[in-house]
């Protein structure tokens, strides 16, 4: 019988390291962010496209979700370009696990 496993959220469930994870999380939220605003707006995907300064392509990939294709530095990109002040916000550790020091052996 093989053990099940807990995540924390669907993130941490598909990356292979905290960091992949932390990474698809934060571009889900701006995709999801983007595309609202599309939505909210009315706007067309030729008319987003012009805002985010991207093309229309790009757009038509943002609104299917498609995370893999976009970076975290372009997705921030879009959201400046379309007036949105995009904000990193970084929680502190809960704990740093420490390494033990190695000792330097003397030389004579």
């Amino acid at each position: 019988m093989t053990e099940k496993q807990r995540f924390a959220s669907v993130w941490d469930a598909i990356g292979d390291t905290p960091q992949e994870a932390a990474s698809m999380r934060t571009r889900a939220d701006l995709m999801m962010s983007l595309a609202e605003v599309i939505r909210e707006q009315g706007m067309t995907q030729i008319q987003a496209a012009e805002l985010f300064g991207v093309t229309q392509p790009r757009i038509s990939d943002l609104v299917r979700g498609k995370i893999n294709l976009f970076s975290l530095d372009t997705l921030m990109d879009m959201a400046a370009a379309a007036g949105m002040a995009p904000v990193v916000k970084l929680s502190k550790p809960k704990a740093i696990a420490r390494r033990p020091r190695r000792r330097v052996a003397a030389t004579a």
